[in-house]
């Protein structure tokens, strides 16, 4: 059986190469360049390392008496379970982090697994997303937009203190600089007048500490921003900075795909896109009695699939991850050289200020939760 195991390996291996055309073109995932004539095993290393989310059956029921699997309708969540999956292994383990078939993984990577299983007590799970999204509008079992999982993930992230994630979903195409520095250097729970006084003392004070005791200041950025490239199809004149975004080392890829059917967008080759696919029903996995969880099917361990960008339904969002708030800098230099240098159409605008035509911005806090045994 081990050698049956090894030589299957050995048949997708072999498969996943021959998938890709002899080029001498870059492919970029998620902010790392792999050239295919000189290192097609650790491309797929890298992709094998993201984490893979698919549709699940027979978990339990969501809410008690709705749905036991979310094949037909979860696949837009599952894409935004993996974009927020990637910001947590960025956070505790690196983008360089690898992942391997059967090698003992650090406890984070366990924990972090386990903030994505089919069960109601996981912070990010398939219960979770669909209970939180009846407050965006959508009744469980109903389909997701890209916005909405953005704006699930927001709500969801401040009941979550060991990630402890600033989540900023931009409005109208613009990302504020000024609300997102007072989000992420805003101490939790406090009151508007420390909201205000938040930045001028950042220097001095420590609002968070991290699993080891260490007090930071800069609460780590989930950036989503949620675009419409297009009225019923991408428009060419956005293809490049699109696809600029890949190249970035904040980049957690992006949420899109064909109506009705969602995909994971973490490259790209040439001008074909490179996604992980949710449209698997794979059955529930629970952790096991030490808290590890059997990962194998966490992770797709064949060739990715590739889809023309101009075949891309243009209702997308964007993710980066700014872990300091010099990696936040940086990818707003990035976006000022790449993505607006366009003089014609801009994807999206990168203001300092924020408008003031717009409501004041004040950071989210975590609601007070009271039970009434619902």
């Amino acid at each position: 059986s081990v050698l049956s195991r090894y030589e299957n390996q050995i048949t997708i291996l072999s498969d996943y190469l021959e998938e890709f055309p002899e080029t001498d073109e870059p492919v970029w995932i998620l902010g790392r360049q792999h050239h295919l004539n000189t290192d097609k095993s650790k491309l797929l290393l890298d992709v094998s390392a993201r984490l893979w989310f698919t549709y699940r059956r027979k978990f339990s029921p969501i809410g008690g008496t709705g749905p036991s699997s979310d094949a037909g309708w979860g696949c837009m969540l599952r894409c935004g379970q993996m974009m927020l999956a990637q910001a947590l292994i960025c956070r505790h383990l690196g983008r360089d982090w690898q992942w391997e078939k059967h090698k003992k993984q650090p406890e984070e990577y366990h924990r972090i697994l386990r903030c994505f299983l089919d069960r109601k007590d996981c912070c990010y799970s398939i219960h979770q997303m669909a209970q939180m999204g009846v407050g965006e509008g959508k009744s469980i079992g109903e389909w997701f937009g890209p916005n909405t999982v953005a704006q699930v993930l927001k709500k969801l992230a401040l009941f979550d203190e060991w990630n402890s994630l600033a989540v900023y979903v931009s409005m109208d195409n613009t990302v504020v600089i000024e609300d997102i520095k007072k989000m992420c250097w805003s101490p939790p729970q406090s009151s508007s007048a420390a909201h205000s006084s938040a930045h001028v003392h950042r220097s001095a004070l420590g609002w968070n500490k991290n699993t080891s005791g260490f007090c930071t200041g800069w609460k780590p950025l989930l950036l989503i921003i949620p675009l419409r490239l297009g009225i019923n199809h991408i428009n060419p004149v956005y293809i490049d900075a699109f696809k600029e975004c890949f190249k970035m080392p904040q980049s957690l890829g992006a949420l899109g795909g064909k109506p009705n059917n969602a995909y994971y967008f973490i490259g790209f080759l040439g001008n074909e896109l490179i996604y992980l696919d949710p449209h698997t029903t794979q059955s529930f996995v629970d952790w096991e009695e030490n808290g590890t969880v059997d990962d194998e099917s966490f992770h797709c361990q064949q060739a990715p699939h590739r889809m023309k960008i101009m075949n891309l339904d243009p209702s997308v969002a964007l993710g980066f991850f700014c872990k300091e708030e010099c990696d936040f800098d940086n990818w707003c230099s990035l976006v000022q050289k790449e993505i607006l240098k366009q003089q014609s159409l801009r994807m999206f605008e990168l203001v300092q200020k924020h408008p003031p035509h717009w409501p004041p911005f004040i950071p989210p806090t975590k609601p007070e939760v009271t039970t009434t045994g619902a």
